[in-house]
């Protein structure tokens, strides 16, 4: 039953059973039980009640992939594939210009129907820290990190534990994808069709998440697709300040920081204090320069938040 997990296409709960050339169908694990496999379900209706409102919103920027149906007694589900590539930095590199103001357009136009599917909600306050493992971020900063960083390196970054602890700002819960990155938007630059897929993590979440998501920030367009979202949103609602406003440069940076210290955390977290092997020592190298990248890429943003 393993080797034949193995060779499936599949995810943590999920593996495509059948699909074609415009669909596919999709199963859970054979190896969950009765109660995961209920939960599985519950989560199928649940998404495809989501996928359905922000398709019925029609809007021709953009593709959502529907799912058609679920049978309930044999536990499965057929989607429309959405067509294209994942959406890297890589290929909205390679594509046109009119293409890419088409895509930031298409990013700024889904943002904005998620986040008024549902009334949004008045300003409070948020701590950003409150996304973070922010415990595991300081434990390994103070007790572990002198062990593979230079004194300047746990300085600087002991500096940026400190900033993002502290920093909080005002904003809107609104009604949200929760996960934008690469692998849940596809461009099919043929067609030029860009679709969004996974909506198993929405919810009401504070309405900059997805507006500077890994998603934005891998493709460094999250100013235009700001500047976009201001234009197309319901302005008698809800306000969006300048992209010049001070506050607003705060808090693209922050969040832009918090996607650079998720990646930073999770590597730590795969060192080991005392590897036993050499494919432990390859690794704690691989993970260490990894997290260097990203001390890299918050120095660099510190500077250009500073012009």
């Amino acid at each position: 039953m393993a080797d034949k997990i193995n060779n499936l296409i599949h995810g943590r709960e999920t593996y495509i059973a059948d699909f074609g050339a415009d669909f596919v169908m999709k199963r859970p694990l054979p190896t969950l039980g009765e109660d995961a496999r209920n939960e599985w379900l519950a989560k199928q209706h649940r998404t495809k009640e989501i996928i359905d409102d922000i398709y019925n919103v029609g809007n021709p920027r953009y593709n959502i992939p529907r799912m058609l149906f679920i049978k309930d007694d044999e536990y499965q589900l057929l989607e429309e594939r959405a067509h294209g590539q994942h959406l890297t930095h890589e290929l909205f590199s390679q594509v046109s210009r009119r293409q890419r103001y088409e895509i930031i357009d298409g990013i700024a136009a889904f943002l904005v129907d998620m986040n008024e599917l549902k009334p949004v909600q008045p300003l409070q306050k948020h701590k950003i820290a409150s996304e973070l493992k922010f415990n595991r971020l300081d434990n390994f900063i103070t007790n572990r990190m002198s062990k593979w960083f230079t004194p300047d390196e746990v300085i600087h970054m002991a500096k940026i534990r400190d900033q993002i602890g502290t920093f909080e700002y005002d904003t809107r819960p609104a009604w949200s994808h929760c996960d934008l990155n690469s692998g849940n938007v596809l461009y099919d630059a043929d067609t030029n069709t860009l679709s969004f897929i996974d909506f198993a993590e929405a919810g009401y979440r504070f309405i900059y998440r997805d507006i500077f998501a890994p998603l934005q920030i891998e493709l460094k367009i999250f100013r235009p697709v700001y500047e976009t979202y201001c234009k197309l949103h319901n302005s008698s609602e809800y306000t969006m300040p300048s992209i010049q406003n001070s506050n607003l440069r705060e808090i693209m940076k922050y969040r832009i920081m918090v996607a650079l210290l998720k990646r930073f955390i999770k590597a730590s977290d795969d060192l080991r204090n005392n590897p036993t092997n050499q494919k432990s020592i390859d690794n704690n190298e691989n993970k260490v320069a990894f997290m260097r990248e990203q001390i890299k890429h918050i120095t660099e943003l510190e500077q250009q938040f500073k012009r």
